[in-house]
C-alpha cells in the first residue's frame, strides 16, 4: 500500500513515516508539508491513501484535498489532525474524505490507513460522538423535487442505517448491482460524493 504523508511540521511527517512503515505493508513513497506539495505528490505518486493534515500554511489541507479531488474523484483522503473542529469535519465529509481522525489516536493510524485502502470510510471515536450534534434536524427536505422515488428514499434508509448493499439487496429483493445503480442516481441528484455524505445528509434534513 503506497502512502504519501503530508504535514506541516516535518518531525511529525518524519515520525510518522516511521510509525507507519513499521507495518511491512505500508510504504510511504512521499511526505510534503504544505496543501500546495500534497495536490505535486499526489499528481506525481498517485498514492493508495494520503495522509493529510489540516491547518497548514497557506493552503490547508481542506482546500488540497477538494483541488485534488475534482481532479481524482477516487482519491483516497485520511485526514489527521489535532483539531477536533466541526467546522473542520462537516467540511471534510462534505469535500469527500475518506476519514478524519485524531493524531492522539497514533495506534489507530495504521489501522485506519487500512481501512480507507479497503474502502471504507474512518472516523475516530471522538468524532463518531460529534456526529449526532452536527446532524441536527432541520426543515423537512423535499426528497421528490429532487427526482427521487419512494424506492429510492428507501434505500436512502436504509444506507443511513447502516445496511451494505447486500443486505439492502436481501431486503427489497433486488441484485446488489441494482442497488449500486440506485445508489449511484441518488448521489448524482443530491449532489452528493459517497455513502458517508449520503447518510449525514439523511439525518440532517430528516
Amino acid at each position: 500500500m503506497r502512502v504519501v504523508i503530508i504535514d506541516d511540521d516535518a518531525l511529525v511527517a518524519i515520525s510518522l513515516k516511521t510509525i507507519l512503515e513499521a507495518d511491512s505493508s505500508v510504504d510511504v513513497v512521499a511526505t510534503g508539508n504544505s496543501g500546495s506539495e500534497a495536490i505535486e505528490l499526489y499528481r506525481k505518486n498517485k498514492p493508495d491513501v494520503l495522509l493529510m493534515d489540516i491547518r497548514m500554511a497557506g493552503m490547508t489541507g481542506l482546500e488540497a484535498g477538494e483541488l485534488i479531488l475534482d481532479e481524482d474523484k477516487n482519491a483516497k483522503i485520511l485526514y489527521l489532525t489535532t483539531f477536533m473542529d466541526d467546522e473542520y469535519i462537516v467540511r471534510a465529509i462534505k469535500l469527500g474524505a475518506k476519514g478524519y481522525i485524531l493524531k492522539q489516536d497514533f495506534e489507530g493510524i495504521v489501522p485506519a490507513i487500512k481501512a480507507v485502502h479497503g474502502g471504507q470510510n474512518v472516523y475516530g471515536q471522538d468524532i463518531v460522538e460529534r456526529l449526532p450534534i452536527l446532524m441536527e434536524k432541520r426543515e423537512s427536505f423535499d426528497y421528490e423535487s429532487h427526482g427521487i422515488t419512494d424506492k429510492e428514499y428507501e434505500i436512502i434508509e436504509a444506507v443511513a442505517e447502516g445496511y451494505s448493499n447486500k443486505e439492502i439487496a436481501e431486503k427489497l429483493y433486488l441484485s446488489e448491482g441494482t442497488i449500486r445503480n440506485y445508489i449511484s442516481g441518488v448521489l448524482e441528484k443530491l449532489c452528493l460524493r459517497d455513502r458517508t455524505q449520503l447518510a449525514i445528509f439523511y439525518y440532517r434534513n430528516k
